[in-house]
């Protein structure tokens, strides 16, 4: 089933999001306050759509896409609502208000928020439960995961449908955190990947080595949970809990919180410039894009 979805927000996440939609159909309306975001919108739109396509069988029939003029221009006729505004509170509870006082009651509002929970950003709204978080990966364009919490129950099962019918891999929470899922997985990786910086246990480069070519190789095919019971041998993960669980114990000790300091930040900045070895954001993007169209067209 196709939607006609008004996009608000056009940055980073918004660009990709109309990309995938449109390449599977859906009809977007797209709009963002600022006219300077808009000026190569729909290029980047093209330019993301086209690395979708490379991961689609066969090319559906594509879904147009339009850049409304007034946020209520963009509401006119939607049943989908993705919201993309930046991450700050009082923003998106004045949006959503002004969205409510367009749009009709069986319209979900799906937010791509990254760190706000629902419970902060329903508060006001005339009906809350037409509110979802629906945090994309970036770029959502090509990674799968989309992290949903919605109260109620058949508007969860309606916003599975919809993101599964874009090749999305939804995964729901039980009740809405900070961070999501992987989010707070992610932060807390990088918390003791800067505290190895900072405590000059390795470089920059060393601890992302360590990281592609280690673990997130495995974790691309599975899980940190999978990875232990596998670990475990023939036991499984209640071998390995018995049997090494103090190990993890003894690491988790170790493991560190390390402050922001302008000496740590100047050691991250100084790290991941060598890293870079002059390659611009473009170039780093691209080349992250390209590897991930491979690794999934081999697990397509």
């Amino acid at each position: 089933m196709t939607e006609r979805v008004a996009l608000i927000g056009c940055g980073l996440i918004g660009d990709s999001w109309a990309a995938l939609m449109t390449a599977h159909g859906h009809d977007v309306i797209a709009w963002d306050p600022s006219p300077a975001v808009l000026d190569d919108f729909a290029a980047r739109v093209e330019k993301a759509r086209a690395q979708v396509w490379q991961l689609m069988p066969q090319k559906p029939e594509t879904g147009c896409l339009t850049i409304a003029a007034t946020l209520e221009d963009a509401l006119a006729g939607a049943n989908w609502v993705q919201e993309n505004a930046p991450e700050k509170l009082a923003l998106k509870q004045d949006l959503y208000a002004q969205i409510e006082a367009v749009v009709g009651d069986a319209v979900i509002i799906a937010s791509s928020t990254s760190s706000l929970t629902w419970s902060e950003l329903s508060v006001g709204m005339k009906r809350p439960d037409r509110l979802i978080t629906a945090h994309p990966f970036n770029p959502p364009h090509l990674m799968p995961l989309v992290e949903i919490y919605a109260r109620d129950q058949a508007i969860r099962a309606r916003s599975v449908a919809f993101y599964a019918g874009m090749d999305r891999q939804p995964v729901v929470l039980k009740r809405d955190a900070v961070g999501h899922i992987a989010n707070r997985l992610a932060s807390a990786l990088w918390r003791e990947a800067v505290n190895i910086v900072a405590e000059d246990i390795a470089d920059v480069s060393a601890v992302d080595a360590a990281l592609v070519h280690g673990p997130g190789l495995r974790w691309s095919v599975i899980g940190a949970h999978m990875a232990y019971h596998l670990g475990g041998g023939e036991g499984g993960i209640e071998a390995y809990l018995k049997h090494l669980g103090p190990s993890q114990e003894r690491r988790w000790f170790t493991l560190g919180s390390p402050k922001l300091t302008p000496e740590v930040c100047a050691k991250l900045v100084a790290g991941v410039a060598e890293e870079a070895a002059g390659r611009s954001i473009d170039t780093l993007a691209n080349a992250r894009d390209v590897a991930l169209i491979r690794i999934l067209q081999t697990n397509s």
